[in-house]
């Protein structure tokens, strides 16, 4: 009783201090793109693709756990994103700014399948609500990243520097906590795909990836400064940490899936307003949209799918796919468009998949609950 108490203290700690590192480092890349891209002499659009290289590095960090999660620690994932940081922040080229991005990503997916699969499982009847509580304190550090670089006078080296020391405590911390238990590692014999809420959690992580990480440039497109800009990411993170602190209290009575269906027609909404109202209400409301994205998704999916170890990586991929093709297909489309049509276009994405959703709803089991 005694060792399994303190094995959970230390995986909560574990799974805080690496989530606050997470949340840092992906906040950083949305004020940072507009500096970077001075800096190396190179157009937004190919400054984005950091974006792109950060999500491919996360889908092989989520493969290396479908494919050996028992011999991942929390250490490894942790000492991955140290490394990451560290090389951007080294700043020595475009090219190696981009595998530091990529580095970071590997550990950055491979925490976000070791900590979810992990806290639902080892926590028991409280799991669901660990799950929402440990995907809300990445909103600490994504709050704090963007504020302590405008502080810094926008100096990338020196923010992504903080970031591999954060990355190098959360290593300390994690180093006595093992690869998952034989709980969570063992395999239960049910793994049954499921496209629809695959596809939904798609559409939901792409719009979250694009507002992260271009959201600030869309920002200062419709007449913000790149100041202004930081401080709104910051504010945007700070009702995404309400929003998911309030989800964990009350997760043993939302429908998941009818909250992931609300989430995105709100940020369809929000996008509106964000255009034709005020940027900064706009904006600062899709935080708390954003932060209703995952763990809804994360735990409805878990409920249709299985509890196979396979399945976690699998939620998370599909995620991952968005996150990826979203920036590029992104860029090609403000190319031709230009910046202002960004939140039109996820406007658009967000509602017609919430519209699908709807229609399909019946296949999805919406009376699913979080505690289930």
């Amino acid at each position: 009783m005694l060792s399994n108490l303190r094995a959970n203290i230390i995986l909560l700690f574990a799974g805080i201090a690496t989530f606050v590192v997470m949340g840092a480092g992906q906040s950083l890349y949305g004020p940072t793109l507009p500096v970077l891209s001075r800096d190396f002499s190179i157009g937004l659009g190919e400054a984005g693709l950091l974006i792109s290289a950060h999500w491919i590095g996360c889908a092989v960090g989520v493969g290396t756990m479908f494919l050996a999660s028992h011999r991942v620690a929390p250490r490894d994932s942790a000492g991955t994103m140290l490394i990451g940081a560290a090389m951007i922040a080294a700043g020595i080229g475009w090219i190696f700014t981009l595998i530091g991005g990529f580095a970071l990503g590997v550990g950055y997916g491979a925490a976000t399948v070791m900590f979810n699969r992990r806290f639902l499982i080892e926590f028991g009847a409280q799991g669901p609500a660990m799950v929402s509580l440990v995907n809300a304190l990445f909103g600490v550090g994504a709050i704090g990243a963007p504020l302590v670089f405008v502080a810094l006078g926008s100096r990338v080296s020196v923010s992504y520097a903080l970031v591999a020391g954060l990355a190098l405590i959360t290593a300390f911390v994690a180093f006595r906590l093992p690869p998952a238990t034989k709980q969570a590692a063992a395999s239960a014999g049910q793994f049954q795909l499921h496209f629809g809420i695959l596809a939904l959690g798609m559409a939901a992580i792409a719009t979250e990836a694009t507002l992260i990480g271009l959201g600030p440039v869309a920002l200062i497109a419709l007449g913000q400064t790149e100041v202004q800009a930081a401080k709104l990411l910051s504010a945007f993170f700070v009702t995404f940490l309400v929003i998911r602190l309030i989800l964990a209290a009350f997760s043993n009575v939302v429908s998941p899936l009818n909250l992931l269906i609300g989430a995105l027609i709100a940020a369809a909404g929000s996008c509106l307003i964000t255009v034709m109202i005020s940027p900064t209400i706009g904006f600062i409301a899709l935080g708390a949209c954003a932060g209703l994205f995952f763990p809804p998704y994360f735990v409805c999916a878990t409920g249709l799918m299985g509890d196979d170890p396979r399945v976690t990586p699998t939620i998370i991929s599909s995620g991952l796919v968005g996150g990826i093709i979203a920036p590029l297909l992104m860029g090609l489309i403000l190319r031709n468009m230009g910046d202002t049509a960004f939140f039109w276009v996820v406007a658009a994405v967000d509602i017609t998949a919430a519209i699908l959703a709807i229609a399909f709803a019946r296949r999805l089991r919406p009376a699913m609950t979080l505690a289930e």
